[in-house]
Protein backbone atom coordinates (compact mmCIF):
# COMPACT_ATOMS: atom_id res chain seq x y z
CA UNK A 1 0.00 0.00 0.00
CA UNK A 2 3.00 2.36 0.83
CA UNK A 3 4.37 1.56 -2.60
CA UNK A 4 1.14 2.54 -4.37
CA UNK A 5 0.87 5.89 -2.38
CA UNK A 6 4.16 6.66 -3.83
CA UNK A 7 3.60 6.50 -7.49
CA UNK A 8 5.47 2.89 -7.10
CA UNK A 9 3.58 -0.08 -8.86
CA UNK A 10 4.68 -3.65 -6.97
CA UNK A 11 4.71 -6.62 -9.23
CA UNK A 12 7.19 -8.43 -10.94
CA UNK A 13 8.19 -5.30 -12.91
CA UNK A 14 9.81 -3.41 -9.49
CA UNK A 15 13.13 -4.77 -10.13
CA UNK A 16 13.40 -2.95 -13.58
CA UNK A 17 11.24 -0.16 -13.47
CA UNK A 18 12.76 1.17 -10.00
CA UNK A 19 15.68 -0.58 -9.02
CA UNK A 20 16.65 2.38 -7.00
CA UNK A 21 13.79 1.89 -4.29
CA UNK A 22 14.10 -1.50 -4.18
CA UNK A 23 17.86 -1.77 -3.84
CA UNK A 24 17.56 1.06 -1.05
CA UNK A 25 14.86 -0.72 0.82
CA UNK A 26 17.25 -4.02 0.47
CA UNK A 27 20.11 -2.39 1.55
CA UNK A 28 18.14 -0.27 4.75
CA UNK A 29 16.46 -3.41 5.98
CA UNK A 30 20.02 -5.01 6.05
CA UNK A 31 21.72 -1.59 7.99
CA UNK A 32 18.96 -2.42 10.06
CA UNK A 33 18.99 -5.74 11.00
CA UNK A 34 22.86 -5.33 11.71
CA UNK A 35 22.00 -2.51 13.86
CA UNK A 36 19.95 -4.66 15.62
CA UNK A 37 22.19 -7.42 15.94
CA UNK A 38 24.78 -4.59 17.50
CA UNK A 39 22.49 -3.19 19.95
CA UNK A 40 20.55 -6.66 21.18
CA UNK A 41 23.54 -8.96 21.67
CA UNK A 42 24.52 -6.53 24.52
CA UNK A 43 21.09 -6.19 26.00
CA UNK A 44 20.06 -9.72 26.05
CA UNK A 45 20.92 -9.97 30.12
CA UNK A 46 18.61 -6.61 30.59
CA UNK A 47 15.82 -8.75 28.42
CA UNK A 48 15.80 -11.63 30.67
CA UNK A 49 16.17 -9.28 33.82
CA UNK A 50 12.64 -7.47 32.63
CA UNK A 51 11.22 -11.27 31.62
CA UNK A 52 11.97 -11.90 35.62
CA UNK A 53 9.85 -8.95 36.83
CA UNK A 54 5.93 -10.53 37.94
CA UNK A 55 3.29 -10.50 35.37
CA UNK A 56 1.01 -7.96 37.98
CA UNK A 57 3.41 -4.97 37.74
CA UNK A 58 4.79 -6.11 34.45
CA UNK A 59 0.92 -5.64 32.68
CA UNK A 60 0.17 -2.02 33.98
CA UNK A 61 3.43 -0.77 32.80
CA UNK A 62 2.84 -1.87 29.42
CA UNK A 63 -0.50 -0.97 29.34
CA UNK A 64 0.38 2.54 30.51
CA UNK A 65 3.12 3.04 27.77
CA UNK A 66 0.64 1.46 24.99
CA UNK A 67 -1.88 4.32 26.25
CA UNK A 68 0.24 6.80 25.95
CA UNK A 69 1.76 5.29 22.85
CA UNK A 70 -1.37 5.48 20.96
CA UNK A 71 -2.81 9.02 22.38
CA UNK A 72 0.58 9.88 21.81
CA UNK A 73 0.61 9.47 18.01
CA UNK A 74 -3.00 10.58 17.25
CA UNK A 75 -3.83 12.63 20.04
CA UNK A 76 -7.60 10.82 19.79
CA UNK A 77 -9.74 9.94 22.72
CA UNK A 78 -11.60 8.02 20.13
CA UNK A 79 -8.29 5.63 19.31
CA UNK A 80 -7.85 5.49 22.84
CA UNK A 81 -11.31 4.30 23.45
CA UNK A 82 -10.61 1.34 20.70
CA UNK A 83 -8.04 0.35 21.81
CA UNK A 84 -9.76 -0.25 25.44
CA UNK A 85 -12.73 -1.91 23.81
CA UNK A 86 -10.47 -4.46 21.72
CA UNK A 87 -8.57 -5.22 24.95
CA UNK A 88 -11.85 -5.98 27.00
CA UNK A 89 -12.72 -7.96 23.93
CA UNK A 90 -9.44 -9.92 23.78
CA UNK A 91 -9.73 -10.39 27.72
CA UNK A 92 -13.15 -11.84 26.99
CA UNK A 93 -12.32 -13.96 24.31
CA UNK A 94 -9.57 -15.52 26.35
CA UNK A 95 -11.98 -16.20 29.66
CA UNK A 96 -14.71 -17.90 26.99
CA UNK A 97 -11.45 -20.25 25.83
CA UNK A 98 -12.65 -18.53 22.21
CA UNK A 99 -9.23 -19.52 19.85
CA UNK A 100 -7.70 -15.87 19.00
CA UNK A 101 -6.00 -16.83 16.05
CA UNK A 102 -9.05 -17.50 13.48
CA UNK A 103 -10.66 -14.37 14.85
CA UNK A 104 -7.06 -12.61 13.56
CA UNK A 105 -7.12 -14.10 10.70
CA UNK A 106 -10.58 -13.35 9.79
CA UNK A 107 -9.64 -9.75 10.82
CA UNK A 108 -6.74 -9.75 8.78
CA UNK A 109 -7.66 -11.43 5.42
CA UNK A 110 -11.56 -11.17 5.28
CA UNK A 111 -11.45 -7.90 3.60
CA UNK A 112 -8.97 -9.36 0.76
CA UNK A 113 -11.61 -12.54 0.29
CA UNK A 114 -14.48 -10.53 -0.21
CA UNK A 115 -13.15 -8.67 -3.18
CA UNK A 116 -11.72 -12.29 -4.03
CA UNK A 117 -15.19 -13.45 -3.88
CA UNK A 118 -16.68 -10.30 -5.39
CA UNK A 119 -14.68 -10.68 -8.14
CA UNK A 120 -15.07 -14.14 -9.03
CA UNK A 121 -18.40 -13.46 -9.10
CA UNK A 122 -18.47 -10.51 -11.41
CA UNK A 123 -16.50 -13.16 -13.68
CA UNK A 124 -18.13 -15.96 -13.39
CA UNK A 125 -21.97 -13.68 -13.85
CA UNK A 126 -22.87 -14.58 -10.31
CA UNK A 127 -22.68 -18.54 -10.96
CA UNK A 128 -21.81 -19.95 -7.31
CA UNK A 129 -20.47 -23.31 -9.38
CA UNK A 130 -17.34 -20.96 -10.59
CA UNK A 131 -16.03 -21.68 -6.92
CA UNK A 132 -16.09 -25.42 -7.54
CA UNK A 133 -15.56 -26.39 -11.41
CA UNK A 134 -11.75 -26.84 -11.67
CA UNK A 135 -9.86 -29.64 -10.58
CA UNK A 136 -7.41 -27.23 -8.60
CA UNK A 137 -10.50 -25.79 -6.48
CA UNK A 138 -11.90 -29.02 -6.18
CA UNK A 139 -8.43 -30.03 -4.63
CA UNK A 140 -8.20 -27.33 -2.18
CA UNK A 141 -11.73 -27.24 -1.14
CA UNK A 142 -11.43 -30.99 -0.30
CA UNK A 143 -7.90 -30.24 1.68
CA UNK A 144 -10.06 -28.01 3.24
CA UNK A 145 -12.99 -29.85 4.62
CA UNK A 146 -10.26 -32.05 5.48
CA UNK A 147 -8.05 -30.38 7.65
CA UNK A 148 -11.36 -29.02 9.48
CA UNK A 149 -12.91 -32.34 10.19
CA UNK A 150 -9.73 -34.28 11.08
CA UNK A 151 -9.07 -32.92 14.37
CA UNK A 152 -12.65 -33.16 15.21
CA UNK A 153 -12.51 -36.70 14.74
CA UNK A 154 -9.08 -37.29 15.91
CA UNK A 155 -9.49 -36.10 19.36
CA UNK A 156 -12.62 -38.33 19.74
CA UNK A 157 -11.25 -41.39 18.42
CA UNK A 158 -7.66 -41.34 19.21
CA UNK A 159 -6.38 -40.19 22.89
CA UNK A 160 -2.58 -40.41 23.46
CA UNK A 161 -1.96 -43.44 24.83
CA UNK A 162 0.82 -41.62 27.26
CA UNK A 163 -2.10 -39.81 28.97
CA UNK A 164 -3.34 -43.17 29.99
CA UNK A 165 -0.43 -44.81 31.57
CA UNK A 166 0.62 -41.55 33.54
CA UNK A 167 -2.77 -41.76 34.77
CA UNK A 168 -2.09 -45.21 35.92
CA UNK A 169 1.09 -44.45 37.11
CA UNK A 170 -0.11 -41.63 39.53
CA UNK A 171 -2.68 -44.01 40.82
CA UNK A 172 -0.25 -46.60 42.64
CA UNK A 173 -1.15 -47.17 46.22
CA UNK A 174 2.87 -47.68 47.27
Amino acid sequence: AMLLALNITPGPLLFQDNPDVVWGLIAALFIGNIMLLALNIPMVSIFVRVLSIPSNYLMPAVAMISFVGIYGISGSTFDLMVMIAFGVLGWLLRKLDVPLVPIILGVLLGDQMEKNLRRTMTISDGDLWALVDSPLSIALWSFAIIGFILPIFAGRYFRPKAADSHEMEGSDPD
